[in-house]
């Protein structure tokens, strides 16, 4: 595909998304109907369209309009590109400039600052969380880097750069966070890398890294993931312990891929439905990595903070202390209850904690862990609680 039909390629992805369609399966269907498009083609596409809406609000301005043609006319100008060398309606591109997109392209270009594709109602909530509110915001709208998560039981930090390097990924390691490494190039050739392929890295964002390794887990005893998704965090927990370790998540279906990848990490992981995670209880730590807003994702996920809204935020909120009121007698006396969100929001991080607690008696907080885009690569919270020993 030459440059100006991926253009045309992700208008038409973007025009499915103002439609209603969320963008992933925009993306798809595009691809399947594409099957002239080789992955880097593929890459390219998804690149324009996750950019835009990093941007969004930016992009609609400097596009003049909101549709996927304007979109990618003002991601074109906001990368200080030439969009007479994209939009030139020969072969597959996008139809050249009309006279009123000529004299918008002709006026003083405009850099809107990134405070704009924040929407309106979370930026004070979102300000509070870092000394340079605007460092933040822009954090927010940029890429994220692809971070690894090195399997210590399978080998050491510098045999894995080594590997990965020999297969075309050159990565750099963490100091803050033994075992993290980050992507500098071939992020693309990673799924083909053979330590990936044979469980010596995981593909884990930094912080989730850090949260993992913040939390003393018992180094013995029985831990269960409850709300464990794909099992990312579970691997990760394993790789730190000798603990027994459980994975739950009310839709299975979302860790059918977690006893291979356990397999592949050599580790033992114990898949549970809430029947058998009751039956199997009490637990030394019990970690719930709970269903919130997304916050901190927004880097990878942009789509996410167009789709918030005041009042799913607040069903997020209940259903967060639902799963903690579910979670806590599941926790043995002495034991730990881990709370995380990938979520900057004070309302379901600290405040949520905070509800709990008074709520529910014989419990202390060890501590908190606040990352942002700035210290980590996510934004994400997490919160360690300490059940009363019986009779103290």
């Amino acid at each position: 595909m030459t440059p100006g039909a991926r253009v045309a390629a992700a208008i038409s992805v973007l025009d499915a998304w103002r439609g209603g369609m969320a963008v992933e399966q925009a993306l798809t269907r595009w691809a399947r109907g594409a099957r002239y498009a080789g992955s880097k083609d593929r890459a390219a596409v998804r690149d324009h369209v996750y950019d835009a809406l990093r941007r969004l609000r930016s992009v609609e301005f400097l596009g003049g309009g909101t549709d996927g043609r304007a979109l990618l006319l003002g991601l074109v100008r906001l990368s200080a590109l030439d969009p007479d060398a994209l939009f030139t309606g020969e072969g597959h591109a996008p139809a050249a400039l009309s006279e009123g997109e000529r004299a918008l392209v002709a006026a003083p270009p405009l850099a809107p600052d990134p405070e704009a594709d924040i929407p309106d109602w979370l930026r004070a909530p979102l300000a509070e969380r870092a000394a340079t509110p605007e460092a933040l915001f822009a954090a927010l709208c940029a890429r994220a880097p692809v971070w690894l998560r090195v399997n210590m039981r399978r080998g050491t930090v510098e045999a894995a750069r080594d590997e990965l390097s020999r297969d075309g990924v050159e990565t750099v390691s963490c100091e803050a966070t033994p075992g993290a490494l980050r992507v500098t190039d071939g992020a693309r050739r990673l799924r083909a890398a053979r330590a990936y392929a044979e469980g010596r890295v995981e593909v884990q964002d930094l912080s989730a890294q850090r949260a993992v390794s913040f939390v003393d887990w018992p180094r013995t005893g029985c831990i269960l993931d409850y709300c464990a998704g794909g099992g990312g965090k579970a691997l990760a927990i394993a790789d730190r312990t000798d603990a027994a370790l459980c994975a739950h998540d009310a839709l299975p279906r979302r860790m059918v891929d977690l006893p291979a990848r356990a397999d592949r990490a050599g580790v033992s992981i114990t898949l549970l439905d809430t029947a058998r995670a009751v039956d199997h209880g009490p637990f030394d730590a019990v970690l719930c990595d709970v269903p919130c807003s997304g916050t901190g994702t927004w880097r990878r996920d942009p789509e996410a903070k167009w789709r918030l809204t005041p009042d799913r935020l607040e069903e997020l909120r209940q259903l967060q202390a639902e799963i903690l009121d579910a979670t806590s007698p599941l926790v043995a006396p002495g034991g730990r209850l881990v709370y995380m969100t990938c979520s900057l929001l004070r309302a379901e991080n600290e405040d949520q904690v905070g509800a709990f607690m008074a709520r529910a008696p014989g419990w202390s907080l060890i501590g908190t862990q606040l990352d942002t885009p700035l210290t980590a690569s996510d934004g994400f919270f997490t919160a360690v609680l300490a059940r009363d020993a019986v009779g103290s």
